[in-house]
């Protein structure tokens, strides 16, 4: 896409290298490496293994998925995040033989709610982060209880969706297969992320901090660099790129200053209107697409900075609305199929429809609340 824009001369080649938004970019590599560095050091296998072992019954492990993923996705991406869940909890289902369609439905809606708190939570977070200049602290109180909502919201739309599975009163003695640790890296992991937060909420400008953790932990002579690249999603990254420049290019040709400036009078301005706005679109073109297709016209409403905050929150939480409204739903319905368990539309659906309509007239609420 990006390169039809240059080949049919919608935007040149010096604009579309200008057009990409490096930022967004370096932070996206940045929290790639240290996230597959928490992965292949074993400290995510470690730390479930730790929280989901002391779950004694159906519903105290409901919780246990759904908070770990949550917050867990709050700092770093979510779509990783996926990748580490669901293999276990697939694993714990399977020894403890529950069905395992509740916890894998919790883990993917779990991260879309919980990544919906931080700038780092997701792709689209970092996209607006970028764009809209809103600091790191500053993102997170407006929106971290809207994650916190969120949260809570699964646990209590799950337990009533998939009633049976938790009316049982059965004692559950779930075992992690903990696999290979490097302990060492696990604590140089955890001592990085803790720098990378207080850095984020320092104010350090979040793709420098991402690329200079990220850095430090290639540094090491137990983990090959070549293990953590191979985690690295390069055609994410080129997707980034090309988004961008389709973007510019239609911004150029596409966009007049009328029509920018008829988003106010579409009522965009409207906290409830561009929430709803946006959750669709979300839904019809995907996230970060509708991001960025939104970006020309946010600038120009009343209140940018309220406004970015409400297209962060809605196109995160528009993802729990169907199995395919975010690629956190398809990684862990894909990794559930390769393990033999079908993780069905309707199935998600039932609690995804309550879930989404929930948080998002939630979220909208507290975002439109005055002050």
């Amino acid at each position: 896409g990006g390169a039809a824009m240059i080949a049919v001369g919608a935007i040149s080649m010096e604009d579309a290298y200008r057009a990409i938004n490096f930022d967004t970019i370096t932070l996206l590599l940045g929290m790639m490496i240290v996230v597959a560095h928490l992965k292949v050091s074993g400290a995510f296998r470690g730390l479930g293994a730790i929280a989901i072992e002391h779950a004694h019954a159906p519903f105290m492990l409901l919780i246990m998925v759904t908070l770990l993923t949550g917050l867990l996705s709050a700092f770093l991406v979510n779509d990783a995040i996926c990748l580490v869940m669901a293999p276990i909890v697939l694993h714990v289902t399977r020894v403890i033989k529950r069905n395992p369609i509740p916890y894998l439905i919790a883990t993917a809606t779990a991260s879309n709610c919980g990544s919906v708190a931080t700038i780092t939570g997701n792709p689209q977070n970092m996209v607006i982060g970028a764009l809209s200049g809103i600091s790191y602290p500053a993102f997170s109180a407006a929106l971290a209880p809207v994650a916190l909502f969120g949260l809570v919201a699964v646990i209590v739309i799950i337990r009533l969706v998939y009633r049976s599975e938790f009316e049982r009163g059965t004692e559950l003695t779930p075992e992690v297969y903990r696999g290979r640790m490097h302990k060492g890296q696990v604590v140089k992991a955890v001592v990085v992320c803790i720098g990378l937060a207080i850095a984020f909420f320092a104010g350090v400008p979040v793709a420098k901090a991402a690329l200079i953790g990220g850095a430090i932990l290639l540094l090491t002579r137990s983990i090959k660099p070549s293990r953590i690249y191979r985690e690295i999603d390069g055609p994410l990254l080129f997707m980034f790129a090309g988004l961008f420049v389709v973007v510019a290019g239609a911004e150029r040709t596409l966009l007049t200053p009328e029509l920018v400036a008829s988003a106010k009078s579409f009522g965009l301005d409207n906290v409830w209107r561009l929430s709803a706005f946006t959750a669709v679109l979300s839904n019809i073109m995907s996230n970060v697409p509708a991001v960025l297709a939104l970006a020309p016209f946010v600038p120009g409403l009343d209140d940018p900075r309220r406004a970015w905050l409400v297209v962060a929150m809605s196109s995160t939480l528009a993802g729990n609305f169907t199995l395919l409204g975010s690629v956190a739903n398809l990684i862990v319905a894909e990794q559930a199929r390769t393990a033999g368990t079908t993780l069905g539309f309707w199935a998600f659906f039932k609690v995804g429809l309550p879930l989404t309509l929930v948080t998002l007239a939630a979220g909208a609420a507290w975002l439109a609340f005055p002050g």
